[in-house]
């Protein structure tokens, strides 16, 4: 089970490689089968999509996302087999993650004050 306060980073040469945004990423081109729509359901810009695309490529030994540029059918990018088990992996790390320390996480959270109430202007 994955916990919404703990966040997971994987860095490489001092830049994330690997995050619960480009996962999501990945996971919404392997969906699409599109940068562009996967950014529009993440509500993030083109550029900015295909700028993580480019890192994530860049931060492995073997291409996580292709692209095919323009034709009949407009391109696509396609999340290959490696780019499909890098993300099932940082998922499992994630939840192995979260398994080890919930009962610190549960405590913590049961620590935290409570948002205070504000009253409307009048």
């Amino acid at each position: 089970m994955r916990y919404p306060g703990l966040t997971l980073r994987i860095l490489g040469s001092g830049n994330p490689a690997m995050g619960p945004g480009k996962a999501e990423l990945i996971s919404r081109i392997e969906a699409t089968g599109s940068i562009s729509a996967a950014a529009r359901e993440m509500g993030m810009s083109y550029r900015r999509a295909w700028q993580l695309v480019e890192a994530i490529n860049a931060s492995f030994t073997e291409p996580v996302v292709v692209t095919a540029i323009g034709g009949k059918r407009g391109g696509g990018a396609v999340v290959t087999g490696y780019g499909r088990q890098l993300v099932a992996r940082y998922r499992a790390m994630e939840d192995k993650a979260s398994d080890a320390i919930a009962d610190d996480i549960a405590q913590m959270i049961g620590e935290l004050r409570k948002p205070v109430a504000r009253r409307k202007p009048r």
